[in-house]
């Protein structure tokens, strides 16, 4: 299956997928929350790499973006031998201090949406870690399209 062919909430996100482990799960037998939340960072990261804003490109410019809120609604349980897709778009972006970035992960089995959630990150000063406005670099931060026919 092409991951693209998911029932994502905007048209074409970007798209990494991981694979459910034992070292995943927690005392109930289903993957822990806090995999989540290292899931959606890795896939946020990814994505700003392809976008050509990695480490290095924010060392460079002496400006990074950081966490300032997540926000994660938890909708189905998932387990060992799952295969998730993990989706992440930029949502909004003021191109000044914020931007909202969004995710989905859907099990690609049965198509079902398991996670909708989303981060506010911030752009900081890499040397003070003081808020600073966003380079021109970081308009490369656009917002996505969303799908017409279906409502995030």
């Amino acid at each position: 299956m092409n991951p693209q062919d998911l029932p994502w909430d905007v048209q074409a996100p970007f798209i990494e997928t991981v694979t459910v482990g034992p070292e995943h799960l927690d005392a109930f037998g289903h993957t822990n929350n806090v995999m989540y939340l290292g899931w959606l960072e890795k896939v946020a990261w990814a994505h700003s790499c392809a976008l050509g804003l990695d480490f290095a490109a924010f060392q460079r410019l002496g400006s990074g973006c950081v966490a300032r809120r997540h926000e994660i609604d938890y909708l189905a349980a998932t387990f060992v031998g799952d295969q998730l897709a993990l989706a992440t778009w930029v949502h909004e972006n003021d191109f000044r201090l914020n931007m909202w970035r969004r995710y989905q992960i859907i099990r690609v089995a049965d198509r079902k949406i398991v996670l909708r959630g989303q981060t506010q990150w911030v752009c900081v000063d890499m040397k003070s870690g003081r808020p600073k406005r966003m380079p021109p670099e970081f308009q490369i931060y656009k917002p996505w399209p969303r799908a017409e026919a279906v409502g995030a």
